[in-house]
Order: structure tokens, then sequence, then C-alpha cells
């Protein structure tokens, strides 16, 4: 069995150019099946041991293998961002005549831009190289810091970072309320690898099967410290809070067609009323009702009929949270040109009680980076909105009656750990996340939408509930247990309680420290093993 393994290692370290290149790509592509929906994790214990000996064979190339280590690590991640993003082609198919010749740049572009990251982590990890097992640390700390730098540069993409396989089961995703995504992104890539030092010898010729043992038993250290915390907090609930959140499923063609305004108003007001059970009084029985992001093809608070029907909608005490595109204050009869993305919390009067605006704009979605000049060359955003949307410029919690405070996240703002890692001051009683995925089709998109923004509950110790056009709805307790669920392409109305949340958790407090000593600490035996070994 060793000396059939150590002839597949040798295969792999001794394969060069388009061969290497396939190794790679294969590599990445079954990588991402440890992403939802399919979180099939134990396969990285084969894809990143080839990652390891491909960077082993690199050393055959100029300047100390470090270029071959970063084509390598282009096509390696060519191989996982294309199937593991996809879905993002499903866009460009919403206003197929405007955006469809767009697609392919999109399903290959992007992809192909964010291959430059783990291009750059493997070639980091081949200049701290060691020729033992400590090169699965060099590994780790060379691909965590350069999915960090995914998830920050140009404003930052951080999903299906690779922490995210230690996802399910659920038990092992606890431990990212000690060291946050980062943490559990350096924990992945080095406990994954560890295999590959099965191929060594030592100096008396044994296999160094310690590695890889006492990666399982970090692992299964992992799962035992999750066991024990989802024990020590079962779902404890918000006493008086009832949630509706509706789901309308509403196609993208009419969410956004101004013309079928009446048709989306008696879609939301009947189904929001909808009992959803034999003794059950419609909204009547709630007192949050929750509607998804971008919920209007017009700006709510400007049209006083719409505003009239939530009044007369919402009963005596009740709130609705919704999302709506914002007008900016403008003088009288002033043409609006832009908008805000944002959340607005209505009670049963039909007054604003609270607003917040979305401060994460997603790029080429929302607006264009170079925006005058990009839509000067007739180039626009898939929203449509000239000029893009303007961002929100402060992150504040919503006061919502009935409930305590609570921190609002738009689309893809919840896959941002460090946007609500360690804030100091009032802390919310729990987190709403308002999105549209209907841009996304019935693909894996909004199941990793969903991963993600669970992963954010269990980081915060705050319960989420996520409202979505499409789909998938659902409300998670502060361990990222899911007590509700709404799944994709339902028309519907989740009715539940709130969560409680619990005390803040070590990742809540202080953020990324526990990653970064971690990170240094890793580095550090990384580089002392490889400086010492060049210099022997």
């Amino acid at each position: 069995m060793a000396s059939r393994l150590r002839g597949l290692a040798l295969a792999v370290i001794l394969s060069w150019g388009w061969k290497r290149a396939g190794i790679a790509l294969a590599a990445g592509a079954l990588s991402a099946l440890a992403m939802a929906p399919f979180n099939a994790w134990p396969v990285l214990f084969i894809t990143f041991p080839v990652v390891v000996w491909l960077i082993d064979g690199a050393s055959a190339g100029r300047l100390n293998g470090v270029p071959a280590a970063a084509l390598t690590g282009f096509w390696f991640g060519l191989g996982y961002f294309v199937p593991g993003l996809y879905w993002i082609g499903y866009a460009f198919l919403v206003d197929a005549q405007t955006f469809a010749w767009l697609m392919p740049f999109a399903v290959l572009g992007l992809p192909a831009y964010l291959a430059l990251f783990p291009a750059l982590g493997f070639a980091a990890a081949r200049l701290i190289w060691s020729r033992d097992s400590t090169r699965v640390l060099a590994l780790a700390v060379g691909l965590t810091a350069s999915e960090w730098l995914r998830g920050h540069v140009l404003t930052g993409f951080p999903w299906n970072a690779f922490g995210y396989a230690l996802a399910e089961p659920l038990a092992l995703a606890q431990t990212a309320a000690l060291v946050g995504l980062w943490g559990m992104t350096l924990l992945a890539v080095t406990i994954f690898a560890s295999p590959a030092v099965l191929i060594d010898r030592t100096r008396s010729k044994r296999t160094p099967w310690q590695v890889p043992v006492a990666a399982l038993a970090v692992l299964a250290t992992m799962g035992t410290f999750g066991a024990i915390r989802l024990s020590w907090h079962p779902t404890a609930l918000v006493s008086g809070v009832k949630l509706r959140i509706m789901q309308p499923n509403l196609q993208q063609d009419i969410k956004f067609n101004y013309s079928a305004k009446a048709e989306v108003m008696r879609q939301y007001l009947t189904l929001s009323d909808r009992a959803s059970g034999p003794h059950a009084m419609g909204v009547r029985d709630t007192n949050i009702l929750i509607w998804p992001e971008s919920a209007f093809p017009f700006f709510l608070t400007r049209e006083p009929d719409a505003m009239a029907q939530i009044a007369d909608l919402l009963p005596p005490g009740a709130a609705l949270i919704t999302g709506s595109v914002r007008a900016p204050e403008l003088p009288p009869n002033a043409r609006i040109t832009r908008a805000y993305n944002s959340i607005y919390v209505i009670d049963h009067e039909g007054s604003v009680l609270s607003l917040y605006d979305k401060q994460h704009l997603v790029p080429f979605g929302e607006y264009l980076p170079f925006q005058d000049a990009m839509e000067r060359l007739g180039l626009e955003q898939l929203t449509r909105v000239q000029g893009g949307f303007i961002p929100g410029t402060i992150r504040r919690n919503l006061d919502v009656p009935h409930a305590p405070r609570a921190l609002p996240l738009i689309c893809y703002e919840a896959i941002f750990p460090n946007e609500i890692a360690g804030e100091s001051g009032d802390r919310a009683g729990w987190m709403v996340n308002l999105t549209n995925d209907g841009w996304f089709g019935f693909s894996t998109g909004p199941y990793q939408h969903l991963q993600q923004a669970r992963w954010r509950a269990i980081e915060q110790g705050l319960p989420l509930v996520r409202a979505a056009n499409t789909g998938i709805s659902a409300v998670i307790d502060p361990v990222g247990r899911i007590i509700a669920r709404l799944d994709l392409g339902i028309e519907g109305v989740l009715d539940a309680p709130l969560p409680a949340a619990i005390a803040p958790t070590p990742y809540a407090r202080s953020g990324d420290l526990a990653f970064v000593m971690l990170f240094a600490l890793a580095l550090i035996v990384a580089i002392r093993r490889g400086v010492a070994q060049k210099l022997r």
C-alpha cells in the first residue's frame, strides 16, 4: 500500500507541462465538492496531498520553483472556482438581451481572477518550503494568507473560503467561535494536507505516520469541543416574539418591473396573510413580519398607497422589516439617478422606525468600477441603476418593536466576517439577513450563501434570521442550528420564534486575534525549518 502511494505521489511530483496543469485542475475541481450543498470534505484528504506533491515537483523549475508553483496554483484555483461559482452565469440570463454576451466572461473571467490568489499562495508556500513534514505548514500559511487577501483586496470576495469545508457536521464548525473563518482555513489546510507526508522516509526509513494521526486528533478534538458546546447551548427563545418570513419566489423580470407594482404588492399582501395551519390567523399571529431584499420595483416610501397597504396589513403593535431601494435626499422635483439598497423597519401605522443602507455593494451587480467612464462606454451593472447604487456610511443596529435590536446584513454582506467581528459598543440581539438569491436560479449558489450566513451566527453567538426572495429563508440559532427553513424555489411563509443570543464568543470579542497568533506560530515554524534546510 505504501509503495503504491509513493508511486502515485512520484507520478504527480514528476509531472510537467499540460499534464501538471491537468492534475492541478482536477484537484481544484474535486475540492469544490467540499462546499455546500455537497459538503464532501473528506475529498480534501486526497486533493490537498496532491497539491503538496505538485509543489514538491515545482523544485525542478527555475528560481527554486516559485514560478512553477504559482502556475500550479493558478490551475488549481481555476479548477476550484469554475465549478464552485458557475452559478454566477445565471445572473446574466435574467436580462439576456442585454447581458447574455457577458456570461462567458463572468463564468471564466471571475474564476481566472480569483485563481491569482491561490497562485500567490502556492508561490509563497514554495518560498518557505522544506523537505520534511513542515512543508504542510508552509502550504497552510501560504494558502491561508492568499485566502485572506482574496477576502479583502478590491472590496474582497471570500466566497467558498477553504475553512467552510468544516461547516458540516455542525460540531466541527463550532471552532469558528474561537478562531473565525481564517483560523478555520489555516486548520483545514493543515489537517487535509497532512497525508502527503506518508510518502516521506525518515532516517530510520519509517513512514512518518505521526503527522496525519496528529491531524486526525486535532479534527477529533474539534468535533468533541463542538459537541460539548452544542450540548451547553440548547436553543433558547426570546419571549413573546413571533416571526413570519415571507418568501414570494418572484421572478427577476417581475421584481424589477415598475409596471408590475400592483401585482407585486398584491402577492406580498396575500402571501403575508396566508394561514399556515388549520387554526392559524395569518399575519395576526405574528408581531414581526419580514420581507426580502429590494422587495419592490419602486421607491417604497415615495408610494403612499403602498405604505397605506402595509399599515392596513399589520396588526396593532406589529412591525415589518423589509428591503427596498431608497432615493437619496434631493431638492423637490429633482430627477432620481441613484439610490440606496436599504432595510426599513415600519410599524402598523406606516411610520418608518429604523433604517439601514447597504455598505458593501456588489461590484458589477450594484455598481461599476470607474462608473462614469464605464457608462460612457455603454456598459451598465446588472441592476441597471444609472450611476450605480450609493454605499451606506455606517452599520447601525435596527430598533425593532417587541424584539432585541437587530444587526442588518443585506445580501452578501453576510459573507464578510471582518465587518462584524470584534465590534465594540451596543451588541445586537440577533442578525437579520435580507437577500435576493433569485439571480442565481436553481444552483449551488443559494446553498453556499446560506452556509456562509450560518457561519456568522456561530462566530458571533447571535441568532440569524434570513429572508430570501426565492430561498433559502431560515431561522438559525446562535450555534448554527437551523430551527426553521423554507427551501429554494418555494413560495410561502415561514413562522418561527426568535432564538435568544448567547454570550459573545471569543471571536466576537477579539476578532481575528486568535487566528493571527496561530498564523504567526505556523509561519515561524515553517520559515525556521525551511531556512535551516537551505543553509545545510
